[in-house]
């Protein structure tokens, strides 16, 4: 191994160092004294209740473990948005499971909380997984209600989705294992079964100090929405348990007996490990982004018997496409190159940026594998298009366009991880957010931006200056250094993959080794969901 390979992987492996000590934190939700309070009233925390309810030694895929990191600070913070969510195997069944956190301000919902809890039901009806809920929350944050109630993507929408998956036929069971209070009860109770734990448990449209307020009336919490008055009283809920055990052990006993699915039918044989070492991606991937890489090297280290079939692979070969298999399922890969490379033509092609030939390539193989019905995996470290006169006279924007297209309106379930940058148009031909891959996770690695930082802040530099100009305003040389440097910092902050984690742009940052899980556990999910809707691209650009 040279010199580059050694610094690289020890950089890199700084980073997910860097990213484990943070999931430590977040793991501790309100903190270890919250947690405490939580035991003292013979309740698990929302970590403790999905540890005991899943299947001994099955994988949990978290998805928003950073959502609101870094936001709310003048309240105190929202760690993992005061909800946590994620795909997870009960009684050998794949579900998705929302658990409120109570360490987190009692588990009150948040402006990110609302985006977190609708994010995973998205999760569920893309997928036709089975949700479970595990309800223990103060309901809306007030101070922010403007931000979390009125609004089409805000906490009412919740309800709407349990309606509409109710009708699709998933399955949800609800536990109401804490506070359930306002228009946060009707998620439970719209739920196929609810069960209650007795004393901890409560559900009410308001509590007793607003029914006071509001009628008059005297009367306690318990009484006026405690497990017995809704189990034995209004009907309200089905089950009440005496702990959180116990009702945690009737929800595997539905789950027991819960009948089969039926399949999309992806393509899988047994699982083989990469014959190249995983690990080494930690010392190929250069810390600098700037420096070049065979992006072949990565995806031999994540495929099954590091084994890739690729696709036109003399042509366009700034995008790599082919297929190969990922814990055993079939996958069509479209990864950027990120080393430079000679077209037959003699031109030279940077890394990592998309020129007209390959965009061209991409969007025949993302049709080829929607005939097969092969999932797609997207491996993003995109610059963005080609740029200038030779590209704009060439077609870039049409054969971009017609990527985008393909990519767009496939129907075959898409994923991608983010291993480096992820800026501007690229973003989107690379199955961004927007275009809705049933999962997307980066890599600490990652960078997500309309451009990178530096070309960011010159052009906004020059911006700033123009404008103190144009008021007659003299900038030195030493003041321009200044207002760069701020301008920088502040714009790298923007372009770190937490910023992007903690507003869910991304489902998760992941140690790149996790990635084959990801992806497997992704296509698994999607095998639930039978594909209906016919491959129609539209108009196509020629």
């Amino acid at each position: 191994m040279d010199i580059a390979f050694n610094k690289n992987e020890d950089l890199n492996k700084q980073e997910v160092d860097k990213l484990k000590h943070k999931l430590e934190k977040v793991y501790l939700g309100g903190g270890e004294k919250k947690i405490a309070s939580q035991h003292e009233k013979g309740k698990l925390t929302a970590r403790e209740r999905i540890e005991y309810l899943l299947d001994d030694d099955s994988e949990f895929l978290e998805i928003g473990a950073f959502a609101a990191d870094g936001m709310y600070e003048d309240v105190g913070g929202c760690p993992s948005a005061g909800v946590v969510t994620g795909i997870g195997y009960v009684e050998g069944r794949q579900v998705v499971i929302v658990a409120n956190d109570a360490t987190v301000k009692a588990g009150a919902w948040f402006p990110m909380t609302a985006k977190k809890n609708l994010r995973a039901q998205e999760v569920a009806m893309e997928n036709r997984l089975p949700v479970i809920y595990l309800v223990d929350s103060a309901g809306v944050f007030l101070p922010m209600q403007n931000e979390i109630f009125p609004d089409k993507e805000h906490f009412g929408r919740q309800f709407r989705n349990n309606a509409k998956m109710s009708s699709m036929g998933i399955i949800q069971v609800a536990a109401i294992m804490g506070s359930c209070v306002a228009g946060g009860a009707y998620l439970p109770i719209m739920a196929d079964e609810a069960m209650i734990v007795n004393k901890t448990g409560s559900i009410f449209l308001a509590g007793s100090y607003l029914v006071k307020a509001a009628i008059g009336e005297t009367i306690d919490n318990e009484t006026l929405g405690g497990a017995s008055t809704h189990c034995e009283i209004s009907g309200v809920t089905d089950n009440k348990h005496e702990t959180d055990k116990d009702c945690l052990n009737d929800i595997r006993r539905i789950f027991n007996k819960i009948g089969s699915f039926e399949k999309a039918g992806f393509n899988r044989e047994e699982s083989a490990a990469p014959k190249k070492d995983e690990n080494e991606i930690y010392g190929i991937l250069p810390n600098d982004r700037v420096k070049p890489y065979d992006t072949k090297d990565i995806i031999e280290r994540l495929v099954d018997n590091s084994e890739f079939d690729e696709y036109k692979a003399l042509y366009g070969k700034s995008i790599i496409c082919g297929t190969a298999r990922i814990d055993g399922w079939a996958v069509g890969i479209i990864a950027n190159q990120r080393k430079v490379v000679k077209t037959k033509k003699g031109e030279m092609q940077m890394g990592g940026v998309i020129y007209s030939d390959s965009a061209d390539k991409s969007a025949r193989f993302i049709m080829n594998c929607n005939q097969r019905k092969i999932p797609l995996v997207f491996l993003q470290d995109v610059s963005g298009f080609m740029i200038g006169s030779k590209s704009e006279h060439g077609g870039i924007i049409k054969d971009g366009a017609k990527m985008v297209n393909a990519m767009a309106n496939s129907v075959v379930p898409k994923f991608t991880i983010v291993i480096g940058n992820s800026y501007g148009a690229g973003n989107y031909a690379m199955c961004g957010k927007a275009y809705d891959p049933r999962l997307i996770y980066a890599w600490p690695t990652a960078q997500i931006a309309v451009m990178s930082g530096a070309a960011a802040a010159k052009t906004l530099l020059q911006i700033r200056v123009a404008t103190l100009k144009a008021k007659g305003e003299v900038i030195s040389d030493e003041d321009q250094e200044k207002m760069l440097k701020e301008i920088t910092d502040k714009y790298n902050e923007e372009l770190s993959p937490y910023y992007a984690a903690s507003r869910l742009w991304v489902d998760g940052i992941i140690d790149p080794l996790e990635t084959r899980k990801v992806i497997s556990m992704g296509i698994e999910a999607a095998d639930h969901a039978p594909i209906e809707k016919p491959f129609n691209v539209g108009v196509i650009q020629t």
